[in-house]
């Protein structure tokens, strides 16, 4: 009998799209801590046009494709994946996610293209998204999200596994599915089927 797809999900920040940027997550979160007054959300949502603008340019660092992706596009193309796009993105940032999705071809790959059109804080968005898809993984690159949606590498309530590509001054954290970029774990799904 054959094995239906394996159902992924990706976050398009620093997961398809190359972010340099995302190496200094470690030391905003530390001066986040000591600087900015504590809210009750996770993740700062811009409230006016100068935050969004902010916001915009923050997100054009991410500058281009990983590598890694042609091997996802090949995986679809064979029917080994079904493969979705889950960004935090909020909803200022729409044209710049649909301007990606249409230079990562997605429609053509992608079972589904998904955004933050909501504004919800990212990693409670990230977590129904993963829910209502029935994802077997999901593939993120942000340690706080991470944490909160697993539980020993799986989703807290669920089976889906959370796949984290970590970076450089995050590589000690103990985490048991952590990758150093897409390519590994690209290779590591391809064992899997």
């Amino acid at each position: 009998m054959k094995q239906r797809p394996l159902r992924i999900g990706f976050d398009l920040d620093g997961v398809l799209l190359y972010n340099p940027a995302r190496i200094v997550r470690p030391l905003v979160v530390f001066f986040k801590k000591i600087f900015i007054p504590k809210e009750q959300n996770k993740f700062h949502l811009p409230k006016t046009k100068i935050e969004e603008i902010i916001w915009l340019f923050l997100h054009k660092s991410s500058f281009m494709i990983t590598p890694g992706y042609d091997e996802i596009k090949k995986l679809v193309s064979e029917k080994k994946i079904e493969a979705y796009i889950i960004s935090g993105r909020y909803d200022s940032l729409k044209e710049d996610f649909y301007h990606w999705i249409n230079k990562l071809d997605a429609t053509k790959y992608f079972s589904g293209l998904h955004y933050n059109s909501g504004n919800e804080q990212p990693h409670i968005y990230k977590e129904r998204m993963i829910k209502k898809l029935k994802l077997d993984i999901f593939v993120e690159d942000n340690w706080d999200i991470v944490s909160h949606l697993a539980n020993d590498g799986k989703l807290r309530d669920g089976n889906c596994k959370v796949f984290w590509i970590y970076n450089i001054f995050d590589r000690g954290i103990p985490y048991r599915y952590k990758f150093p970029h897409l390519k590994k774990i690209i290779d590591f799904i391809q064992s899997m089927i």
